[in-house]
């Protein structure tokens, strides 16, 4: 983790111990993820911890340890792959995107204060990918050793709207993207059809990775086989906001700062290892690039 100042300058975040592998004392982050910012200042950041997962709270202002929130049985599961985070302050949740394996992918509710959770629309077809190829410039996505093996990869952007009254999802590998009231996510007494019944298909979209949501109902996406940034309006309709194939190369993580702008982290992971037989294709300059959103949205989402 590294925090960025006006000037360009970088130092670790939230200090040099917390910001490197984990010691005995457990300070440290293995794997972070998911990364957002409360209106009180808390980062909370998803360690994916690759055998172990946390969410860790770092209070900005006071710049102490805010809280530590182990993500265990039976909201994570043996193959769970924790992605990214919507954050509830109404309801005192966390919603987490589980990409796990396409037949059990999910979304994970936390409740922050008892740390206890569990997992909502395992294996449904509103969490879990389409097969489509991801194809990238000229590069189609693969992941055997043979070059053959195509990904297949479910849940991933989460976010919520200003009013923590709906969380908006969707498979990477989905042609749609879904939503469903906050209120019948935390609510344990649903079964499972009665939950299903209440998501809203909200409109089309790209093959993408991050989302994020402004106070007018526009959520934009990070369009990953097209080098771009595109919005889905409330009407449905899904159009291309920003094209750019040297900045936007997998955009992934977005977020609203204070000043107006969506910002967002392009990684090339496309050009990775896991993705190319081992060997890393990726070349530094990795970007974090801003553009200025339709409508007021709310910090840290």
């Amino acid at each position: 983790m590294i925090e960025v100042f006006p000037d360009g300058t970088t130092k670790p975040f939230p200090n040099e111990k917390w910001a490197t592998k984990p010691g005995k004392d457990g300070i440290g982050l293995t794997s972070v993820l998911g990364i957002q910012s409360d209106q009180q200042g808390i980062i909370w950041m998803l360690d994916n911890g690759r055998g172990f997962s946390r969410l860790v709270a770092w209070d900005s202002r006071r710049n102490v340890l805010h809280k530590i929130v182990e993500v265990s049985e039976p909201g994570r599961v043996y193959n769970s792959f924790f992605n990214d985070i919507a954050l509830d302050p109404v309801h005192n949740k966390i919603y987490i995107s589980d990409v796990a394996a396409p037949e059990n992918s999910a979304i994970v509710v936390v409740d922050i204060k008892t740390g206890e959770s569990r997992r909502v629309l395992e294996g449904h077809r509103t969490v879990v990918p389409e097969p489509l190829p991801v194809v990238i410039g000229d590069k189609s996505m693969a992941i055997d050793e043979e070059g053959k093996g195509k990904p297949m990869i479910g849940v991933d952007g989460i976010t919520i709207d200003t009013q923590s009254e709906w969380v908006y999802y969707g498979a990477s590998q989905s042609t749609s993207l879904w939503r469903i009231r906050t209120a019948d996510l935390v609510n344990a007494s649903l079964s499972d059809a009665e939950l299903t019944s209440r998501i809203e298909r909200y409109g089309d979209r790209p093959i993408c990775d991050g989302i994020t949501i402004d106070g007018s109902g526009n959520v934009y996406i990070t369009d990953i086989t097209n080098y771009a940034i595109g919005v889905v309006e409330p009407s449905g309709n899904y159009r291309v906001l920003l094209k750019d194939e040297k900045l936007l190369v997998w955009p992934d993580g977005m977020s609203f700062g204070p000043d107006g702008y969506i910002y967002v982290v392009a990684n090339q992971l496309h050009l990775s290892p896991v993705f190319n037989m081992g060997k890393n294709l990726s070349t530094p300059p990795y970007y974090l690039v801003r553009f200025k959103s339709l409508a007021k949205g709310a910090v840290g989402r």
